[in-house]
């Protein structure tokens, strides 16, 4: 491709121009002066030409929005190169996503030796995963050795912010030859270290005395100030979640109402203790009513 080329992309349905331009961007970056559309085409006019013997990503983010608000279903991505021939390097896979939507991630891949700057986008290719967790990234050079770093933009404003945000590292370093150009059929797994812990179960209750609502009241071991309380279902079931760390769950009947459990007066089980690890499920869980303490 020429230096001065062309940059285009049309849309199958109208898009809101703003949240489109915003979610356009080129890797390795090159400034956008401005968008020029014309129908559902838009246009990337560059402040510079393009670099010679040098492979781009032209991708559209998840931020993207069609004229009635909708947000794109998956990202796209066009690789193109202005050398006299395509790199043959790819890696392909699938993506297992914990805790967070594959739909909101991106490959970051460096070359081996290279940690991430998280704010300069000086990853050597990227790559963005489908909300079905399939991805592919092309035209990487070889022979070379490949990091590939999985940033989830979970706010999607493309800029990774460490309290909302994950970036994580794959272990495994990807080594593209000349004979083997290709690291097809991975499959990685990345866990986001903030998602909540989802915990479901049911409270038996053969008591007699039933004034007052049923709860589950979850306190953190580390801090007992944090609580966490949940209602139960007609059918005494309950499903709440719990940030990571280590909690104790008891469910009590408040009979005063006044959603504070009263050992002495309120019937409650015996506490449960929950280790919530990020993006885990403790299922099947029973808590079984006594009588107050008073009464025991």
């Amino acid at each position: 491709m020429a230096r001065d080329a062309t940059l285009s992309m049309t849309f199958s349905e109208g898009m809101e121009p703003r949240t489109t331009d915003d979610a356009i961007a080129l890797s390795p970056p090159v400034e956008i002066r401005r968008f020029r559309w014309s129908g559902r085409t838009v246009t990337a006019v560059l402040a510079e030409s393009l670099r010679s013997h040098q492979t781009y990503t032209l991708f559209v983010g998840y931020g993207a929005h069609d004229r009635h608000g909708n947000a794109i279903d998956r990202g796209r991505a066009l690789v193109f190169t202005t050398a006299d021939s395509f790199p043959r390097g790819v890696i392909e896979g699938r993506l297992e996503a914990k805790g967070f939507s594959a739909g909101n991630a991106y490959l970051w891949c460096y070359e081996a030796s290279r940690a991430p700057d998280s704010t300069a986008r000086d990853f050597d290719a990227i790559g963005l995963v489908d909300p079905d967790g399939m991805f592919r990234i092309a035209g990487l050079d070889v022979p070379k050795r490949y990091r590939v770093w999985t940033f989830a933009d979970l706010n999607n404003n493309r800029s990774f912010e460490p309290a909302t945000d994950l970036l994580a590292p794959v272990d495994t370093v990807l080594s593209l030859s000349a004979d083997h150009p290709e690291a097809g059929g991975l499959k990685l797994r990345v866990v986001n270290p903030h998602a909540p812990t989802r915990v479901r179960g049911t409270v038996l209750d053969s008591l007699v005395l039933r004034d007052g609502d049923l709860l589950i009241a979850a306190v953190a071991d580390s801090d007992t100030t944090r609580r966490v309380l949940a209602s139960t279902t007609d059918r005494l079931e309950f499903d709440f979640l719990l940030d990571p760390g280590n909690w104790t769950v008891r469910a009590f009947r408040d009979a005063d109402r006044n959603r504070v459990w009263d050992p002495g007066r309120e019937s409650s089980s015996d506490p449960f203790p929950v280790h919530a690890d990020p993006a885990a499920e403790i299922l099947d869980v029973v808590l079984v009513l006594k009588p107050p303490r008073e009464g025991r």
